[in-house]
């Protein structure tokens, strides 16, 4: 069994907890709380099957299973790390001011294009797209790569989308604009933002 320690913890939505591993700087263990495991179960039979498609991994962390640990069951993904090994953190925070935002503003112009890019040519689907589920991994003082790493998968009944990447493309592209749009109405006062988009469309 493996030992967290509270003082690990990185990140808290409604439904899981992430820490750092204990054993391994370079990995995290996701933990449901609230005895929430639902939402678990969906995102792994999702990663699952991106693995049965041999994916490329660039923009989404890897999952490598779970494993028993003094708070329950945990799931295992790749750690986000900056060029200075420290924790990357989520787009959110690079949008809360303008001059966060104007600070990174070729990077995260280049990582939001490629981010959507590679949604679509690997055919991924999300639940929705917010900031607080992406993280912006810095590479150097200019240049950075986004992550998805949460509210991945498809709750479609009948999941056809999976399976089609035309019609799966046309969901992307409407989740993208929702998240734009978002974005937009989220943080009105970030004029470097309304640039950024602009260099989007």
């Amino acid at each position: 069994m493996i030992e967290i320690n509270s003082s690990a913890l990185i990140g808290k939505g409604l439904h899981r907890e992430c820490y750092v591993h204990p054993q391994d700087k370079n990995l995290c263990i996701k933990v449901a709380v609230n005895e929430n495991i639902k939402e678990t179960q969906r995102e792994q039979k999702y990663y699952r099957f991106l693995k049965r498609k041999n994916i490329c991994w660039d923009m989404l962390p890897k999952f490598y299973g779970n494993i028993d640990t003094n708070m329950g069951s945990g799931a295992v993904f790749d750690m986000i790390r900056n060029h200075d090994a420290s924790v990357s953190k989520t787009l959110e925070h690079y949008l809360d001011s303008n001059e966060n935002t104007e600070s990174h503003y070729a990077g995260l112009v280049q990582s939001l294009a490629l981010l959507k890019a590679y949604l679509l040519t690997e055919n991924i689907i999300t639940m929705t797209i917010k900031p607080k589920n992406i993280l912006y991994q810095e590479l150097d003082a200019e240049n950075g790569r986004l992550f998805i790493v949460d509210n991945i998968g498809n709750s479609d009944l009948l999941p056809i989308c999976n399976y089609s990447k035309r019609l799966g493309n046309k969901k992307i592209l409407r989740k993208w604009q929702r998240f734009e749009s978002s974005l937009l109405k989220t943080y009105p006062d970030n004029k470097a933002l309304v640039r950024i988009l602009a260099n989007l469309n």
